[in-house]
């Protein structure tokens, strides 16, 4: 089970005790909003992309969408979302609980820059119902992300709506 793999994880950070287990399904940004009782930007989803011969897993914020030009110049191909089958044999985790720990050796994390502008964010932790409230540095340094990337739109107020 997933979710064990992320307790194991990230008690050797001691935050294994800070793992939210909803009643309720978290597996979408607005569910997960709702049971996490925060507005959906503040929900760290993490998506998963083809890249080489395994993924990225990008963590942005719940409003945050990828855009295709900025992911293409990042990683130098076009985004290719992956298969909930490859999802869960490249990441360790079904689709709904995917998060940046506790992830494969063909995974490499990367936090979209859309999450910096809160103090707390809420990643998934490896299941369909859970979740950690974390700062974004913390975030970071736990999920050894590689860097820091600008590849999403529509979040910043300058440019909702496009």
């Amino acid at each position: 089970m997933s979710i064990e793999a992320v307790r194991q994880y990230l008690k050797e950070y001691g935050r294994d005790q800070d793992i939210l287990e909803f009643p309720v399904s978290s597996a979408t940004v607005e569910l997960a909003a709702q049971a996490a009782g925060v507005i959906p930007a503040r929900i760290t989803k993490t998506l998963s992309f083809r890249h080489e011969d395994g993924c990225v897993l990008i963590a942005a914020a719940g409003d945050a969408k990828v855009d295709n030009a900025k992911f293409k110049a990042q990683f130098g191909h076009k985004a290719s979302m992956l298969s909930p089958e490859d999802a869960l044999r490249l990441t360790g985790h079904a689709v709904g609980g995917v998060c940046p720990f506790a992830v494969g050796p063909k995974a490499e994390v990367f936090l979209d820059v859309s999450l910096r502008r809160f103090q707390t964010v809420f990643p998934a932790c490896g299941s369909s119902n859970s979740a950690i409230e974390i700062s974004p540095e913390d975030l970071f340094k736990i999920s050894h992300a590689k860097a820091w990337i600008d590849v999403c739109k529509n979040w910043r107020q300058d440019t909702e709506g496009e």
